[in-house]
């Protein structure tokens, strides 16, 4: 595929780009077929994503790392991409009660190309926003279709540049840049020729959620499957937090009651200190401890 840049015409050598054969009479079929050849399609998303699986798991490692060091993850993409990015690391807020920096997005094009496509700034360079925000603590997450956006590897060259450690998703495995991580998602040719919102977006979708879920169990956000890290602020999350108490304990729901209120609505102090039988006091000082991790707590105060 061919696209203008800066009034040149570049040619985007990517998978993605290329023509489907399998989908040459879309626009031909029943409404039905359209939608089972779109499906086809679909159903190959999951098996791309577990053949990265080995280097999704480093990436995994060099975000809990970064986060344990102090530093931070950076999400940087255009397009779709960047949206996709900028929704998994706003709904780690709600969903693991995670600190708002831990997981920072840079959309080019900023607000108005969420809601808005604002093709031409992919072709600017992501530089300075890793300048201007990351450190040599952090890691810098880029994720293109093409594996060769402008924005993005931009960002991850300066990334590089300040010491930080690099990973880069792409549908695309022949890059212009050599990260620390390489997750290739062979996604192979959409249904529409070019158009990554689909098995390209949804790949990347599946591989940005796994990611950050991973990190935020590795660094203890939950206990088992369940949601622990959050406070009991208002009746609808006392009630929840009631319920993963009762799950997480098989306790009767009043002695989960009382331990929540003696933990001012603490879940992870409740928690700890149901599965442990140590006083309050001590739970708390154990989560400090382990930075709020519940098993390494509960292996402390066991110990």
């Amino acid at each position: 595929m061919t696209s203008p840049r800066n009034g040149v015409v570049v040619r985007v050598e990517s998978p993605t780009e290329q023509r489907n054969p399998r989908t040459t009479d879309i626009d031909r079929v029943p409404t039905v077929d359209v939608l089972r050849m779109i499906n086809d399609e679909d159903s190959t998303v999951p098996s791309a994503v577990a053949a990265a699986l080995p280097e999704l798991a480093e990436a995994v490692d060099l975000g809990v790392a970064a986060i344990m060091s102090g530093g931070r993850v950076h999400y940087v993409g255009a397009g779709t991409s960047g949206r996709l990015a900028t929704l998994d690391a706003a709904e780690l807020v709600p969903t693991f009660n995670a600190p708002a920096d831990w997981f920072v997005a840079h959309h080019a094009g900023g607000s108005e190309a969420l809601v808005r496509a604002v093709e031409e700034v992919e072709d600017s360079s992501g530089a300075a926003q890793i300048r201007r925000h990351a450190t040599a603590k952090d890691l810098v997450v880029g994720v293109t279709a093409s594996g060769r956006t402008p924005f993005v590897i931009g960002a991850l060259e300066e990334a590089r540049a300040l010491g930080a450690r690099t990973v880069l998703v792409s549908n695309n495995a022949s890059v212009p840049f050599t990260p620390d991580v390489l997750v290739a998602l062979d996604t192979g040719p959409e249904a529409i020729a070019g158009s990554t919102r689909m098995k390209a977006g949804s790949a990347q979708k599946l591989v940005l959620t796994s990611f950050s879920t991973a990190v935020m169990v590795k660094l203890g956000r939950t206990y088992s499957n369940l949601m622990v890290s959050m406070r009991a602020t208002n009746a609808k999350l006392r009630g929840r937090t009631i319920r993963i108490l009762h799950e997480a304990t098989g306790l009767p729901v009043d002695d989960c009651e009382q331990a929540l209120a003696d933990a001012s609505g603490d879940l992870k102090v409740a928690l700890v200190h149901l599965l442990s039988g140590e006083p309050t006091e001590r739970a708390a000082a154990a989560l400090e401890d382990t930075k709020g991790h519940v098993r390494n707590a509960l292996d402390r105060l066991a110990g």
